[in-house]
């Protein structure tokens, strides 16, 4: 018996050190290739949509009037009715002979059924799944996921946010009840570099090279808003989130659904609030992954001793990706603030300038701090002392949540 367990025990080792051998030489291999892309200053006008009902209901809309060309990349299509209207709505926009592409994210979209993808491809739709892990380094490459959400339509009209395809993005799934994210629509100038990073990432994933790029990029007249959009891959993400923290004089507000900065980060807001930067942030009290919460506990410990305030929101589940510098910087786009997409995940955010619209942006921010409870040090030490044994777990693979 004991020597059973000698050699399970043995094989166990072997294969995490086999893993973590993966994961080393998968990231120093991925960085060789990586260079900070960021996109030049651009005029656009922006709406903004905090519930899956105003958003689906706009970009559903302006997928039905779409004449030309439907690109879509989603990092999860659910396999449900909501899903499944979507899906009917790209078939009969193909079959009235737009071109529709389709991108999802291989591991995020796992629930896309086989009668999905042939409704799909049997109306025309071109469909593809992004970053499906091969060898070499296949553990590395099954964590480095596609998490952008993008829709570009007639070159004209672009979406990007925190938003997928499915009920629960409506509230209807009763196990997260209300659900608060944030997307936004574009018109302008901007279109442009997210039909430029849906091309790329098309590329990437097909080998395609669309042609006629000049149906795919129309003249564009210029917005209100100034933006520039900062599109990631595993890499740089830190390097500009800890620029964005530098910048604050006043305040810094930051939401997300989850809560695991770099160590450059947590130096860097400790920095903020010695320097009297009033710094809030804000994050679901409803988890919905494993260790999600236990991971972020001792980080919201160490912070809150500087005067970093905490608050958990109650009224569903929060799923934004906000980063508010005093007022003139906003940041809204797919990143979490979390190690997966500071080192994994492939991200695009967009960097808002235009103080009217940064204002419309905290006002929302503001009613979901109303709806949130705060998280005191008091109520910190307790979940510390209640979920120990889970924290050590949710620290040791804070990587891969």
């Amino acid at each position: 018996m004991l020597r059973v367990i000698f050699w399970i025990v043995l094989i166990i080792i072997i294969l995490l050190l086999l893993l973590r051998l993966d994961y080393s030489l998968g990231r120093k291999s991925h960085l060789k290739k990586q260079v900070d892309e960021e996109y030049p200053l651009r005029n656009s006008d922006i709406s903004l949509y905090a519930t899956g009902e105003t958003l689906f209901s706009a970009l559903f809309s302006d997928i039905q009037n779409a004449t030309e060309h439907i690109h879509v990349q989603f990092y999860i299509l659910e396999d449900d009715q909501v899903s499944k209207d979507f899906v009917a709505l790209l078939q009969k926009k193909s079959e009235q002979g737009v071109k529709v592409r389709l991108l999802l994210d291989w591991v995020g979209s796992h629930n896309v059924t086989k009668e999905m993808e042939k409704d799909l491809t049997r109306s025309g739709v071109s469909l593809a799944y992004s970053n499906k892990p091969n060898f070499p380094y296949l553990f590395y490459k099954l964590n480095a996921r596609n998490h952008r959400k993008v829709t570009v339509l007639d070159g004209k009209t672009g979406y990007i946010g925190g938003f997928n395809i499915g009920k629960e993005y409506l509230g209807e799934d009763p196990k997260f009840g209300f659900w608060r994210d944030y997307h936004l629509k574009l018109t302008g100038e901007g279109v442009a570099d997210l039909q430029t990073q849906f091309l790329k990432d098309w590329h990437d994933t097909t080998k395609d090279t669309v042609e006629n790029r000049s149906t795919y990029f129309p003249q564009l007249s210029k917005g209100k808003s100034q933006t520039r959009f900062i599109s990631t891959n595993g890499a740089y993400l830190e390097d500009n989130f800890v620029s964005l923290i530098k910048q604050a004089e006043k305040e810094i507000i930051i939401g997300s659904p989850y809560f695991v900065p770099s160590n450059q980060i947590k130096e860097e807001l400790i920095n903020a609030a010695k320097r009297k930067v009033k710094i809030r942030v804000l994050l679901p009290k409803k988890p919905d992954h494993p260790f999600v919460k236990e991971a972020a506990i001792p980080y919201t410990e160490e912070l809150s001793k500087v005067g970093i305030q905490f608050y958990m929101y109650t009224r569903g589940f929060y799923h934004a990706k906000v980063i508010c510098i005093d007022d003139k910087l906003c940041d809204i786009g797919t990143a979490n603030f979390d190690k997966r997409s500071l080192y994994s995940n492939y991200e695009i955010n967009c960097y808002i300038h235009d103080k009217d619209m940064i204002n419309e942006v905290k006002k929302v921010v503001e009613e979901d701090f109303i709806t949130s409870i705060g998280l005191t040090r008091e109520r910190i030490n307790e979940l510390k002392s209640e979920k120990k044994f889970k924290i050590k777990i949710a620290t040791w693979i804070s990587h891969f949540l």
